[in-house]
């Protein structure tokens, strides 16, 4: 029987480190095919995609993956417990995916394995510690982290880990699997030369973020080293026709307009907004003009930048705490975006294990016939977030691409 992998991604962009992440996990698995679950035209630390969705699923596809099936947008942008057991929910419903492969700073997939127990059985003494934390009041992720160091009382083989995004993410994975009860075996690569936010391009690698940069500083034959042929075309194409968005402060005149036009108690209803915060956003929207000041006004010890960012995201596209617990709490569609000749024979063997399951491959046909409120609801974000995302285009910006853009097929 086939060997199916599934890997959680952002590709934003596709580089040569994503490239290699395929290859190796293919090797070691012995994997048939792969599937790609890829967060849309926004992304998992409240910042906008460099591309959009379809030219990253097409660059997937190009470079090893056999489908590629969007996060929707309310888990993309979350927490990275609610990105990953958004994606875990999906790759589970496909009930025909062996292994679960993902990037990590380290090799100590044991040590990985132990935080995620600990998270997903909460012992009291843990949580006590974690209460106590937070009473310094430091942020949710640093008050988790010397939680964690203190229970597992071992400073030198869990303090690097906790401080590495990709290692966060995994333990996140691993605890959504347990949590779903899942078959799917998880199995980590340990990425090489550079990590999440290292800005420096080591011989052929460097990462997203630094890739990003060097396209906001038009630094090409650098891009060209770093990211496939394949993928490096189609961002040249992109550039020209103006349809890249570095970050997002593109949108800071809008995100300011929303939160001016909400109310304090609108505000509160945010997903992450606690303690009050709906009266430091809605002072802060106020009196500025720019999003660096909007957010170094609300930034605290306990709100980091990242979350300050995520909240704005959430204010921009209409996302409130009601929709996110629903989204916790039902399994979401799987909107295929693009197949090549490989994804097709799979995705047929997908519907035939489970007839019933919420396969988008049209959102016309997929609205014509979805029963389901809460999908509704969660697909109309997605289409509101795209043709938000289409306003930072520098030239043409039409709406409606979740309508217009076709099935990618390779």
């Amino acid at each position: 029987m086939a060997k199916v992998l599934g890997i959680i991604a952002e590709y934003n962009p596709f580089h040569n480190g994503h490239l290699y992440q395929i290859e190796e996990a293919k090797k070691q698995t012995g994997a048939d095919y792969v599937i790609a679950i890829m967060s849309g035209n926004f992304a998992q630390r409240g910042n906008t995609s460099l591309v959009n969705k379809w030219v990253k699923a097409r660059m997937a596809l190009e470079n090893g993956v056999d489908i590629v099936i969007e996060l929707p947008t309310i888990y993309s942008i979350s927490s990275a417990e609610n990105f990953a057991e958004g994606a875990i929910k999906i790759l589970d419903s496909l009930k025909i995916v062996d292994t679960l492969c993902f990037g990590t700073e380290t090799d100590d997939f044991a040590a990985l394995n132990n935080i995620a127990n600990v998270l997903y059985n909460e012992p009291k003494e843990y949580i006590s510690m974690l209460n106590h934390e937070l009473g310094k009041g430091v942020s949710y992720p640093k008050a988790r982290e010397s939680a964690l160091m203190m229970y597992l009382n071992d400073i030198k083989r869990y303090a690097n880990i906790l401080s590495g995004s990709n290692n966060i993410l995994a333990i996140e994975y691993l605890k959504a699997l347990k949590k779903l009860k899942s078959d799917m075996k998880p199995y980590s690569i340990q990425r090489k030369k550079v990590y999440y936010n290292d800005e420096k391009i080591v011989d052929e690698f460097a990462s997203s973020t630094a890739i990003r940069k060097l396209v906001a500083r038009e630094q090409y034959d650098e891009i060209r080293k770093v990211i496939p042929t394949s993928s490096y075309i189609l961002l040249k194409e992109e550039i020209k026709r103006g349809n890249i968005v570095i970050d997002i402060s593109k949108f800071e005149k809008e995100i300011l307009y929303v939160l001016r036009t909400m109310t304090v108690s609108e505000i509160a209803t945010i997903p992450d907004v606690q303690e009050g915060l709906e009266h430091a956003i809605k002072n802060a929207a106020n009196s500025c003009n720019n999003i660096i000041d909007l957010i170094n006004i609300i930034k605290t010890k306990r709100y980091t930048q990242t979350r300050i960012q995520r909240i704005l995201l959430y204010a921009l596209l209409g996302i409130t705490k009601k929709e996110m617990t629903v989204a916790k709490k039902i399994t979401p569609y799987v909107r295929v975006l693009g197949i090549n000749q490989k994804g097709k024979t799979l995705l047929s063997d997908i519907c035939q294990i489970d007839k019933k399951i919420n396969i988008i491959t049209s959102v016309k046909k997929f609205e014509d016939i979805n029963l389901s409120r809460n999908l509704e609801q969660m697909l109309q974000k997605d289409i509101y977030a795209t043709n938000i995302y289409t306003l930072g285009y520098e030239y043409e910006s039409w709406s409606n691409l979740d309508y217009t853009n076709k099935l990618i097929v390779i």
